[in-house]
């Protein structure tokens, strides 16, 4: 259980900041902009989330959970140290990644193939979920970035890239199914 009696601590008031594990880091250290980054996509969510109504709302709340997750996973390096931790890290896991391929499995099934690259338009929804995909693509390139100097659970990067994905598949179901999609005309405006 999160307890925050006070907001301000002033502990990080030199750049410094706490990871997840004790370790004090630079707030600009790979791992913290990873996280942040993750965050901010959390936060985009949440601007989606003004547009959205039922299934897919509660698809997004389910999203903004994973992360938070997503956040404490990558906020505590030293996955052989999880055994012997006080509390047991939280991790992310392929079961969250293989809820997000049957939903991608899902919308694909009713929209109609693609046959040009599509532009990050159409309805506010629409727009808003292609933005969360752009910033979950920047993401999973900085956990990747990551991951090439520490460690980082795979499954983190894994729903990263699947998460991207579902949005989108997710863009093209606020379009009215890819019906309102808007096409990229190669070339149009020489």
């Amino acid at each position: 259980m999160v307890v925050l009696n006070k907001i301000y601590t002033r502990t990080g008031d030199a750049g410094d900041t706490a990871l997840g594990n004790g370790d004090r880091v630079a707030k600009y250290s790979p791992r913290v902009t990873a996280y942040g980054t993750a965050d901010e996509l959390n936060s985009v969510v949440g601007l989606a989330r003004l547009h959205a109504e039922g299934d897919l709302d509660s698809r997004l709340s389910v999203i903004q959970n994973d992360l938070f997750d997503l956040g404490a996973d990558l906020c505590r390096p030293d996955l052989e140290g999880d055994a012997a931790a006080e509390y047991p890290p939280l991790r992310m896991t392929g079961g969250q990644t293989a809820r997000l391929e049957t939903e991608i499995d899902a919308m694909t099934a009713v929209l109609a193939p693609l046959r040009s690259f599509i532009l990050p338009a159409g309805s506010p929804l629409a727009a808003h979920l292609h933005h969360c995909r752009t910033v979950a693509r920047r993401a999973e390139r900085l956990a990747v970035e990551l991951a090439a100097t520490e460690q980082v659970n795979p499954h983190a990067v894994t729903f990263l890239n699947r998460l991207s994905d579902w949005f989108f598949c997710a863009a093209r179901i606020a379009n009215d199914d890819g019906r309102a999609d808007v096409l990229w005309i190669p070339g149009a405006n020489r």
